[in-house]
């Protein structure tokens, strides 16, 4: 089994745009009560990295897995 990713939000940086949401196909992120952005289901996170690769504002960082070159 391939380790759990971890999916960390720097809330200082999240604006709330919602890209993130609206890119990550497991429905990990949400918004919260404030607007910005929080890792609601992080079970779920299979590692695609797009929350992360399309942050304009760069608060998200998918780590884990176990896997090396990702």
């Amino acid at each position: 089994m391939a380790g759990k990713f971890q999916v960390d939000i720097l809330p200082k940086y999240c604006k709330g745009c919602g890209i993130c949401i609206s890119v990550c196909p497991k429905e990990v992120l949400v918004a919260g009560k404030d607007g910005k952005v929080t890792a609601a289901y992080p079970d779920q996170c299979i590692g695609c990295m797009n929350c992360e690769y399309h942050c304009p504002d760069f608060a998200i960082t998918v780590t884990g897995g176990g896997k090396s070159g990702k």
